[in-house]
């Protein structure tokens, strides 16, 4: 890495009317900072030019930090300036009050480079490279969430139609539901890295979001426990509930977390108690455990981030993480428990608006069209994914790796509906959905990308659609497009 230009440390001052309009300016404020406060980057031009109004109304503002980009350098130039109100002496002496601010005078210096400086700079590089490389990996997995989603899809078609097995097809919805969260999980991993907030929440129905959870931990409230001679038993005492408005991933994620901690209380067995009810503020919840308690200090604290019990196996993220979710849906969450006697969670949600919900008829339930499809994808398993499943739906399929191929397909023969992937090497999705629209102008086509940064369909592209999906969607996407 550079080090900083060499910069003599002369004070930086410059002077400014109220109106925020500079009259002089010394030469190391003209060297470093410049004419203006271009040098700056737009939000820290904002808080520079909030800083001079406060200064001319009288308020002393100190020891503000700055980075400067200059002109020679590839490493910006931190400096620490000072906004001072300077104030006049009243044209007649026996006038009462304070003196009047005549202007703002800003003084500086630069910082010289300390010695974790470098360090500091390495670190937020390598925090830097470590997002750019999960989004990478994200994307990857995104693919291969979609041949898991996929292939369990054609599973479960085979198991209902050849082998009616009831029990192999709640195996196969388990796996099926682990890869949605997992999809999920990596989308809320991306909107964080982008900064940005996922607010999709749904009406939900919770019992049986519990009876998800309770069938997705059953390795470890029954199959791990017996192997080891220990009796847990897992009661469910439902009652008809209104939905609630959330999100099933992040909701999953609390009761997910309330059963492990519930095991791992229960090192002997005992019983584990699901309850759902309607009371007064909303839908209640209740969960409780015969296990081994808490103390008064330690209930009291269980909501803390860090707080764990659990030594070096536990991060003391997970309960806070769960009472950070609740609050997010607009419940509460509360805890009782004595030593030896058990806990007892209770989880209240506000219920949906308008809980009536009219039925929305699954597209597979109305008559549907074939189509001939065109799927472009440079990752071979989703292509052989996507051809199978539609295939599946009686549409004839026709599979490429790449924009050339297929454009040079198009030339040749005719199709309904065109598939493409956004990332692919030389053309992307887009682009070769732009050099299709200049042949076949009337051609639907369809992004499928494994990123969240999408964007909207606009001209080129009628549908985008993210990866990892299932076949209703892919099957409701065709129907929508297909003339009729």
């Amino acid at each position: 890495m550079e080090s900083f230009p060499h910069l003599e440390p002369e004070l930086l001052i410059a002077n400014y009317a109220l109106d925020a309009t500079s009259y002089y300016r010394n030469e190391a404020w003209e060297q470093t900072v410049g004419s203006d406060w271009s040098r700056m980057s737009g939000e820290d031009r904002a808080r520079a030019v909030q800083f001079l109004k406060e200064a001319a109304d009288g308020s002393l503002v100190t020891n503000q930090f700055f980075m400067l980009k200059m002109p020679d350098a590839a490493d910006p130039v931190p400096v620490l300036l000072n906004f001072l109100p300077a104030h006049v002496k009243p044209e007649d002496p026996s006038e009462d009050g304070p003196p009047a601010i005549g202007a703002v005078t800003v003084t500086g210096e630069v910082l010289r480079e300390p010695a974790t400086w470098t360090q500091s700079q390495t670190q937020r590089n390598r925090l830097e490279t470590l997002g750019r490389m999960t989004m990478g990996i994200a994307h990857d997995f995104n693919n291969l969430l979609s041949g898991i989603l996929g292939y369990t899809e054609l599973l479960k078609n085979y198991a209902k139609e050849e082998l009616a097995d009831k029990t192999l097809i709640e195996h196969l919805d388990t796996v099926e539901q682990a890869a949605l969260d997992g999809a999920a999980l990596i989308r809320k991993i991306q909107q964080y890295i982008r900064q940005e907030r996922q607010e999709h929440f749904a009406p939900l129905d919770i019992p049986t979001l519990i009876q998800d959870c309770i069938a997705l931990t059953r390795p470890y409230w029954y199959n791990e426990p017996r192997r080891q001679g220990i009796a847990i038993e897992v009661e469910q005492e439902y009652e008809d509930v209104p939905p609630v408005m959330g999100s099933a991933t992040e909701l999953r994620e609390v009761f997910l977390n309330l059963i492990l901690n519930a095991v791992q209380a229960m090192p002997n067995g005992g019983r584990l108690v699901f309850r759902t009810d309607e009371s007064r503020k909303g839908v209640r919840i209740r969960i409780k455990d015969t296990g081994m308690g808490m103390s008064d200090s330690v209930r009291e604290r269980i909501f803390e981030p860090l707080f764990t019990t659990k030594g070096e196996r536990g991060t003391g993220m997970g309960m806070a993480v769960s009472y950070g979710i609740i609050q997010e849906h607009e419940g509460t969450i509360n805890v009782k428990s004595h030593l030896g006697e058990g806990t007892l969670f209770e989880i209240i949600l506000p219920q949906a608006e308008g809980s009536g919900q009219e039925h929305i008829s699954d597209p597979e339930e109305r008559p549907s069209e074939t189509a001939r499809i065109l799927i472009v994808d440079d990752e071979e398993m989703v292509r052989n994914i996507l051809v199978k499943l539609l295939s599946l739906k009686g549409h004839d399929v026709v599979s490429v790796g790449s924009a050339s191929e297929a454009l040079a397909t198009l030339d040749g023969e005719v199709f309904d509906i065109v598939f493409t992937d956004l990332g692919m090497p030389e053309m992307n999705g887009r682009q070769l959905a732009h050099a299709i629209r200049q042949q076949f102008s009337d051609l639907p086509i369809v992004l499928l990308t494994g990123d969240t940064e999408t964007g909207e369909p606009g001209e080129d592209v009628d549908v985008v659609l993210s990866k990892p999906f299932k076949v209703a969607q892919l099957q409701n996407t065709i129907q929508q497009l297909l003339p009729h």
